[in-house]
């Protein structure tokens, strides 16, 4: 099943950067896109965290979600350009997480250092350090929403 879903991603991502569109091309892309998921395979790299089928439709809800937690962040960011000296106050602290399982603290500490104005420093047993420029992209990561919503979309909760 994951080696099928592997071979339905790599065609995807595929056909969506290759933007040729010819039978030949489409042929090249199809088999090369097989071989990478049998070499994956023999590899035995084809797991849960690389192929994560197990989040389903929920990780793309977060996604949406965290796209929309980047634009209010750039926002922010954009203050502290414009206006350093009112909106630029840096920190640096330590969070607890929710998460259990490895990928759900990659996921949530790639999400914080996404987010404009926050950067995953150290991610240590169920801490995370983080760099925040402002006081509301701080309360942002303590808040513990993003926690919250990676842990749910993990089945963690």
């Amino acid at each position: 099943m994951r080696t099928v879903s592997l071979i339905l991603v790599l065609m995807a991502v595929w056909l969506l950067l290759s933007g040729i569109y010819t039978p030949l091309i489409i042929g090249f892309g199809i088999g090369s896109c097989i071989l990478v998921a049998l070499i994956a395979r023999r590899m035995d790299v084809i797991d849960h965290e690389g192929l994560p089928v197990q989040l389903g439709y929920q990780i793309v809800l977060y996604w949406v979600w965290l796209i929309v937690e980047i634009v209010k962040a750039n926002i922010d960011v954009a203050k502290c350009v414009l206006f350093p000296k009112k909106h630029l106050r840096p920190s640096l602290f330590v969070s607890r997480i929710s998460q259990k399982s490895d990928l759900g603290k990659v996921i949530y500490a790639n999400s914080v250092t996404l987010t404009p104005g926050t950067v995953t420093v150290d991610l240590y047993e169920d801490n995370i350090l983080v760099h925040a420029l402002t006081e509301a992209s701080a309360e942002g990561v303590k808040s513990g929403d993003m926690d919250q919503r990676v842990t749910r979309v993990m089945g963690e909760a």
